[in-house]
């Protein structure tokens, strides 16, 4: 396993290997799996990836507390009939990431990547890149193979849990993992890749873990809408050559120290934060009664 992403970098020049290839590598040691079985796993991984991020956007989905929903479609109507601010691809990413947020907080199936909370951000970045550049089906798996590379560091250094560090270690390593895969999409470098990750976890270093009710359901789909523009913004960044003053693997050990710092209630206890507020204890106190 490659702890660091310079440990990967320094692997990658030696053996003049790509990120995905070398993680290719290891998932076949380390699961006893051939190439093609890897990729026959992908294949399904991303097709329940499609499947939620594009079910709200054919119909209004609710949540099963009833709190939330419907987003999706909203967002994905004003996409197609309006002149949005940010434009169709923004609009249409973020109508995707709402999709799969409300097909978790129903119950439905989907990809925890790199858990529920946040497992709208991936699916949203992926398949909009390849209904944008109709990228192939393998350049896709590729490029999902270089974000798991990402989440794995993130995860061995610091944390993927709300519970443990906050929304910036779950919307956070999931943006980050987004946004190298959009640069293995785009042909950027291997430095960009690790670049791109960064920006997306500087972007919201801190960000606290507060769902109302308790519930994996608000403010996370509204993080996962913002967590896919954060990815894509992140990637735009580093195409244009933006540089990145703090590397990859000092950001990651921030943000972990920064989880360690913040204090309980705002670490998914749905104490602090809008969790805490007026009407978010209200509606808790309602929730309680249904």
């Amino acid at each position: 396993m490659y702890t660091s992403a310079k440990s990967m970098m320094d692997a990658c020049k030696e053996q003049n290997k790509t990120i995905y290839e070398l993680q290719l590598d290891q998932e076949m040691e380390a699961s006893d799996m051939t190439k093609e079985e890897i990729y026959d796993y992908l294949r399904k991984t991303y097709e329940i990836m499609k499947k939620s991020a594009n079910a709200g956007l054919a119909e209004p989905i609710t949540s099963m507390s009833g709190m939330t929903g419907k987003n999706a479609f909203k967002v994905n109507d004003y996409s197609m009939n309006s002149k949005s601010i940010s434009g169709s691809l923004i609009t249409k990413a973020m109508a995707r990431a709402l999709s799969t947020s409300e097909v978790n907080a129903s119950m439905g199936r989907i990809v925890a990547a790199p858990t529920a909370g946040a497992s709208g951000i991936l699916p949203a970045t992926l398949v909009t890149m390849q209904d944008e550049f109709d990228y192939s089906d393998e350049e896709i798996f590729n490029a999902l193979l270089t974000a798991s590379a990402v989440g794995e560091i993130i995860a061995v250094n610091a944390t993927i849990s709300g519970a443990e560090g906050g929304c910036q270690a779950e919307c956070g390593a999931a943006a980050a993992m987004a946004a190298a895969a959009i640069i293995e999409l785009r042909g950027g470098s291997i430095n960009d890749i690790f670049t791109a990750a960064s920006f997306a976890l500087k972007n919201i270093m801190g960000l606290i873990c507060d769902p109302v009710c308790g519930l994996v359901e608000y403010p996370c789909n509204l993080r996962n809408a913002s967590g896919v523009v954060n990815a894509i913004i992140s990637a735009d960044l580093t195409l244009a050559g933006v540089e990145a003053l703090i590397p990859f693997d000092e950001t990651v050990g921030a943000m972990g120290n920064v989880g360690k710092e913040l204090p309980v209630s705002l670490k998914e206890t749905a104490i602090g934060g809008i969790a805490g507020t007026e009407t978010a204890q209200r509606l808790y106190e309602e929730f309680l009664d249904k």
